[in-house]
């Protein structure tokens, strides 16, 4: 029987980077994946191959409705094709996770094949082509998540579908019906709608990315609906149900009125669960909340000591980035360091176009904290950069604090506010203040001088621009 230091189940972008930090550190460790690849959800059917096919379908969109106007004339029809571009995300897919593979080798960390079980709180067996026992003084859980449902929908995985089968579909909807109006339905609905579908959304609540600040969803959804998304909200759905390639959707909306919608496709994107299955966490009784999730203290430690779990398996967002810093600091704490982490600073994106990220606390966040703040806003279409790349749509908002003038949170809509927001995100770690971000000098011109005025907006309540 083998002996580690570290035993990680679960291969994600928790896992694996729990993994190569530990290994990092000196400690002997090892991987045991469920799946015969390494990357998780995250790399294999989830963030990777998603953005691949948002890359993808967005330059298809630009060269039918964009090429023109930028003076580039292509002879012939342009004409998707969705095997090609559903083989160019696999092997995004598959580089990708085979530096996984390459990292595991470098970092000399021992990787099991099969699903890991605990048979005490030192022993994990792993039953894949052989069953095998390793010991572990201590164990990372990074086991994940996997898609949610309704309970009275039957997922078949062909016309009824979560995210899983949206990213290899061999045609391309007529009509695809999206449950749910989060990150995952609306990524995948601006995908195929792209490529030529009718996209219905049904969202239960009355925005879309409830989670976010209101005025992102407001924005998202004028966006949409100026795409042609057919955006149903507050409406819940009642039954599921497939004939033959045909799938009815039937809801109630706000006013009580039944509402019927049918379509060749449904997506059912209402949220992931957190995936503990086979673990055997009952044979060392570790705790789990009324969610699923495992219960974990501040430094993510299970109650039994030696065990610790981070990402999709314990409580806060289901993000990747958030798995990779827990997976970080339970490394750092196993090795007798002190590291930390600020969750209010973990940012939140949509890969939608345009792009949505946040970092901080909302406006409802501040107004139920009873917080005084004041707020500074600055539209996309005002920048020179957007109007040369014909990205107009969105704004940037800062929230600071009225009395100190403390940045409280930042939030975006428009062209790269995924990689706009990790400016806020450093500003906001070393605490500065608007009036900070508002006197730095940003390039110009670039998308992030709307970070630049939205801080002189907040600070002085004039913005340079508008």
């Amino acid at each position: 029987m083998k002996s580690y230091d570290v035993a990680v189940i679960g291969s994600g972008p928790g896992g694996y980077v729990a993994a190569i930090r530990c290994a990092q550190l000196g400690m002997k460790t090892a991987i045991i994946e469920k799946y015969t690849t390494l990357g998780g959800t995250c790399l294999n059917v989830g963030c990777i191959p998603s953005k691949a096919l948002l890359d993808s379908s967005h330059h298809y969109e630009d060269a039918i409705k964009h090429f023109a106007e930028h003076g580039i004339e292509i002879p012939g029809e342009v004409k998707v094709n969705i095997e090609q571009m559903i083989a160019r995300k696999q092997s995004v897919v598959d580089q990708t996770t085979s530096g996984i593979d390459f990292l595991m080798n470098k970092n000399k960390i021992d990787v099991y094949q099969g699903l890991g079980s605990f048979r005490d709180a030192t022993h994990i067996d792993i039953t894949g082509t052989e069953t095998q026992t390793i010991e572990a003084k201590n164990t990372i859980i990074a086991t994940g998540s996997k898609p949610a449902s309704l309970p009275f929908i039957s997922i078949d995985k062909e016309r009824i579908i979560t995210s899983t089968e949206a990213l290899k579909l061999k045609e391309i909807p007529k009509h695809l019906i999206v449950i749910g109006g989060g990150v995952i339905g609306l990524e995948l609905g601006q995908v195929y709608k792209r490529l030529g579908s009718e996209v219905s959304v049904i969202e239960y609540m009355d925005r879309i990315i409830p989670t976010m600040d209101v005025s992102l969803s407001k924005e998202l959804n004028k966006v949409f609906k100026k795409a042609k998304f057919k955006m149903n909200l507050s409406h819940k759905v009642q039954s599921v149900e497939r004939t033959r390639d045909e799938v009815v959707v039937k809801a109630v909306n706000k006013k009580g009125e039944d509402v019927e919608f049918i379509g060749d496709y449904c997506l059912v994107s209402v949220g992931r669960r957190p995936y503990t299955d086979g673990l055997n966490l009952e044979a060392i009784a570790v705790k789990k909340d009324e969610r699923g999730r495992i219960e974990v203290n501040s430094q993510l430690q299970t109650n039994v000591s030696n065990i610790y779990a981070v990402g999709d398996v314990v409580k806060g967002a289901m993000l990747a980035h958030k798995a990779s810093e827990e997976a970080v600091m339970v490394a750092e704490i196993i090795a007798g360091q002190k590291p930390h982490i600020n969750y209010n600073l973990i940012p939140g994106v949509v890969y939608t176009w345009p792009e949505v990220a946040a970092v901080g606390k909302t406006e409802e966040q501040l107004k139920d904290a009873g917080i005084s703040y004041k707020t500074g806003q600055f539209p996309m279409r005002a920048l020179g950069r957007s109007r040369a790349s014909m990205d107009l749509d969105g704004f940037v908002k800062i929230l600071a604090d009225a009395t100190t003038d403390e940045i409280l949170g930042v939030h975006m809509i428009g062209a790269r506010a995924a990689d706009m927001i990790a400016e806020a995100v450093v500003a906001m770690e070393y605490r500065a203040s608007a009036e900070d971000i508002s006197r730095m000098s940003h390039a110009h011109p670039t998308f992030t001088e709307a970070l630049k005025e939205a801080a002189l907006a907040a600070t002085d309540n004039i913005a340079l621009h508008i």
